[in-house]
């Protein structure tokens, strides 16, 4: 299908720099990979490229509690009435990320969706390799439609995520499908990873092996009908964008209906970095706009 293109002469620039700003931060030589990677995880965010939370909406700090496990989530509205809720899913290669490394993203969409964001910290690859992080998502939706009420919810839920996020978003809607539990009403999957890639540093720690099923790997799904409307966003300097074009392809073509738009010479994972890139800001506010299509409210 073909995709809306958002270009601006500041995406090129502001990628360049804000690669050569990330290339400068080498990593330490003397650490395992493993190592590294629980050294990355503490790493706090950079406001100066990661942004702030939106002053205008309202956080609260949530534990859900699913069986065997508790989750750490977090959310975000503007407003105190009934609203849809968008379970959000932050990236990291499904080893990695924090719901705090989006946080201008969650509470940005709360506010320009007039939504509900329950931005969560699913469990991570090595320690919970596929299908932990897969079976949390699952399972919150399932625990949203439950406490609806508690967390002013109107009774639609979307389910959206940038990278791994949107792989396990996209995974949790052929599962639930495959399984007959109740489906999100809409999926937004920004710049998502939806077949194997084995040359990725996280490949081999999340996959049990290369013969994933199509709940990991959402291209390799034999059919794609039945799935929720979708909201796909893909980056033109991003080495994952083939599988953005190719998922929105095949949703039109199995009958979903599907809006696929693709923002030019900017790279990939540009929803953390809005500070630094203006088609970070740029998606937040798309976000928000489609969601407020979704529940036909106006802009505000």
């Amino acid at each position: 299908m073909r995709a809306e293109l958002v270009d601006s002469p500041t995406y090129g620039p502001e990628t360049d720099a804000l690669l050569k700003h990330l290339a400068n931060q080498p990593a330490d030589p003397t650490l395992d990979a493993y190592q590294a990677l629980l050294l990355d995880r503490e790493d706090l965010p950079d406001p100066e490229v990661a942004g702030l939370v939106d002053p205008r909406a309202t956080v609260e700090d949530l534990t859900i509690e699913l069986p065997g496990r508790s989750l750490a989530a977090r959310s975000y509205r503007m407003s105190a009435g009934p609203r849809p809720i968008v379970l959000w899913l932050h990236g990291g290669g499904f080893i990695g990320g924090h719901l705090r490394d989006i946080e201008y993203a969650a509470s940005g969409i709360a506010v320009a969706g007039d939504v509900t964001v329950l931005s969560l910290n699913y469990r991570l690859a090595p320690e919970d390799p596929y299908p932990a992080g897969l079976h949390d998502v699952h399972d919150t939706l399932a625990w949203i439609r439950e406490h609806v009420h508690e967390l002013n919810g109107d009774g639609r839920i979307v389910v959206g995520g940038q990278s791994a996020g949107a792989a396990l978003a996209a995974g949790a809607c052929l599962l639930a499908r495959d399984e007959g539990t109740p489906l999100p009403d809409r999926q937004i999957l920004c710049y998502p990873t939806l077949d194997l890639h084995p040359d990725a540093d996280w490949h081999e720690w999340y996959f049990p092996t290369d013969d994933a099923p199509p709940t990991a790997v959402p291209l390799r799904a034999s059919t794609l009908a039945g799935l929720p409307p979708a909201l796909v966003l893909a980056a033109g300097r991003d080495s994952l964008r083939d599988d953005a074009l190719a998922y929105a392809d095949r949703l039109a073509r199995d009958g979903v209906p599907t809006r696929l738009v693709e923002y030019a010479d900017t790279m990939h994972a540009f929803l953390n970095f809005p500070a630094a890139l203006s088609a970070g800001r740029h998606a937040v506010e798309l976000i928000g706009a489609d969601l407020r299509a979704f529940s036909g409210r106006r802009g505000g």
